[in-house]
């Protein structure tokens, strides 16, 4: 959603990198550029002025003139006056000291909400509460229905005693008011801890919306009322809130298809004008596809920082404790990443959800947005697909899988034979370096990290020249001893390590032109650890 506000602000910090110094004027184009991003962004104009008022009056502060890196400390300075205006701190649910906790949603048709009280449902119970849904929205044509099958794919019981109607053609015949409390008092007799009331909308603003909210919250005396705000509906969405907190009055802001790519311009403004918290998002259509909304990482994600606590709580939620514990223990023991592992670990991942929405929550994934954007979901499913058409054995031993095996392979797997031949190919590389790793030899090609190239332990000995014993150029035995001595005498008053030293030490260091450990300047008895006498 907000990819368009991402790339206008990163091109933006870009023209402030390297300038050890920020004048006035550098000052005033970067805001201006700032406050022309959030308009493109659909933000509100009241909104846009009190944020570019408060990030002009910090940067010709003290906080900038006086800091190593001005640039970045103007990217500080967004971040945080993004958080605040995004709400400043993570806004939990208020649950009532004797249960239920009554939950009302409210806002216009087509929003979001039955859809949302499936999601929020579904993510309450997997918080250990006991939720039943209330289905009080008997208007709009088979929204009971959408809701019950919305319980059944959450594993919540569904409070519907009357039909609804199942066409615009149909007046609505039932009581919502009445349902909406005989609703709270089962949940009461079943012992359900939350109840989640759905009520109707409209496709506008009208008097009759309002009244029937207003006389529902009367009935049930919800602890929360949650708005759910459509993020894609730009600058009407202030006016719908505004008329939504007056008319009935709510307690948080839940925003919906924030998976969208619309500007995002509301939920950077329905903080601001209403004065209330925006408590949860839903990213997606499917019930998971819902998360508690944190300021902090949102405006992380906006200025392309990464969201990785977001992503590392997604993995703690969907990945098998005993399954990492095992891979752990396998890459311990040093034995070898077969392709069941690696099918082990791609099912996980699976797990966690759509890749993209994963690797978009990197830092920097800004930058590679339209590779991520043509990546294929099933690209995954292919390559399970191949796996799971290889016998036990050749997952185990991929080196026996010739040219007949791979055409079976990819017969079975109805792909073509370079696929199986990438994999395998891709594979034994990650297997080499996973071998590598578990040895103790480092990741290859990183210098400086043993085993890592010209400094790892592996680079003397394909570097030219280096741990090579220097030899006499002359045929004749005694010239070449000769030369040998004076090699050796020049070495000595250069103080040059002689071949096969350790840590520079020369020959002359220890007995017999070995390391003596007395230099090192250990504790008594010490030496005997290093082979000293």
């Amino acid at each position: 959603m907000f990819n368009s506000l991402s790339d206008r602000l990163a091109a933006t910090f870009k023209n402030l990198k390297g300038k050890g110094r920020l004048s006035e004027a550098d000052i005033d184009a970067t805001a201006r550029e700032i406050r022309r991003a959030l308009l493109d962004a659909d933000v509100a104009v009241p909104v846009v002025r009190e944020f570019i008022s408060h990030i002009k009056e910090r940067a010709l502060g003290e906080e900038v003139s006086q800091a190593l890196n001005p640039g970045q400390q103007i990217v500080k300075i967004v971040n945080e006056e993004l958080v605040a205006i995004l709400g400043g701190e993570t806004r939990r649910l208020n649950l009532a000291k004797n249960p239920p906790t009554v939950i009302m949603l409210v806002g216009l048709q087509g929003a979001g909400k039955t859809t949302l009280a499936g999601k929020l449902s579904k993510h309450l119970k997997e918080q250990g509460h006991t939720p039943m849904l209330v289905a009080a929205d008997l208007q709009r044509p088979n929204a009971v229905k959408q809701l019950q099958v919305n319980g059944e794919r959450a594993g919540v019981p569904v409070y519907a005693p009357h039909p609804g109607v199942s066409s615009e053609f149909e007046d609505p015949t039932g009581d919502p008011v009445q349902v909406a409390r005989n609703g709270v008092a089962e949940a009461k007799a079943r012992y359900n801890d939350i109840v989640i009331v759905d009520t109707a909308g409209r496709l506008g603003m009208d008097a009759e919306l309002m009244q029937q909210a207003a006389d529902i919250r009367a009935a049930v005396q919800p602890d929360e009322v949650l708005f759910v705000l459509d993020a894609m509906i730009g600058q009407d969405a202030v006016a719908t809130a505004q008329a939504f907190n007056e008319g009935v009055g709510f307690t948080g802001v839940v925003l919906s298809k924030l998976d969208g790519d619309a500007r995002g311009g509301a939920a950077l403004s329905v903080r601001s004008v209403t004065g209330k918290p925006v408590m949860f998002a839903s990213t997606g259509e499917n019930l998971a596809d819902f998360e508690v909304f944190h300021p902090d990482r949102m405006a992380s994600r906006i200025l392309d920082m990464g969201d990785m606590m977001s992503l590392i709580e997604q993995a703690e939620r969907n990945w098998d404790r005993a399954d990492a514990e095992k891979m752990a223990q396998k890459f311990v023991d040093q034995e070898d990443f077969t392709l069941d592992d690696f099918l082990d670990q791609m099912q996980q991942i699976k797990k966690m959800g759509s890749m993209k929405k994963l690797l978009m929550m990197m830092p920097g994934a800004q930058g590679m947005r339209q590779q991520l954007e043509q990546f294929d979901e099933r690209q995954i499913d292919r390559i399970e697909a191949i796996i799971r058409s290889m016998t036990p054995h050749e997952r185990v031993a991929p080196k026996i899988i010739n040219g007949s095996r791979r055409a079976r392979i990819a017969r079975g797997s109805g792909v073509q034979v370079s696929e199986v031949n990438g994999l395998l190919e891709r594979f034994g590389q990650a297997q080499k370096m996973m071998k590598k790793m578990a040895a103790g030899g480092g990741m290859p090609g990183m210098p400086g990290v043993p085993g890592g190239g010209a400094g790892g332990a592996g680079g003397a000995r394909k570097g030219k020249g280096k741990g090579k014993k220097a030899k006499p150029k002359s045929g004749n035995p005694a010239k070449a001893a000769q030369e040998m001595r004076e090699l050796e005498d020049r070495r000595k008053r250069s103080g040059s390590p002689a071949a096969g030293s350790a840590f520079g030490q020369g020959a002359e260091g220890g007995p017999d032109g070995g390391f003596d450990p007395s230099s090192l300047n250990l504790p008594k008895g010490f030496e005997k650890y290093l082979g000293g006498n």
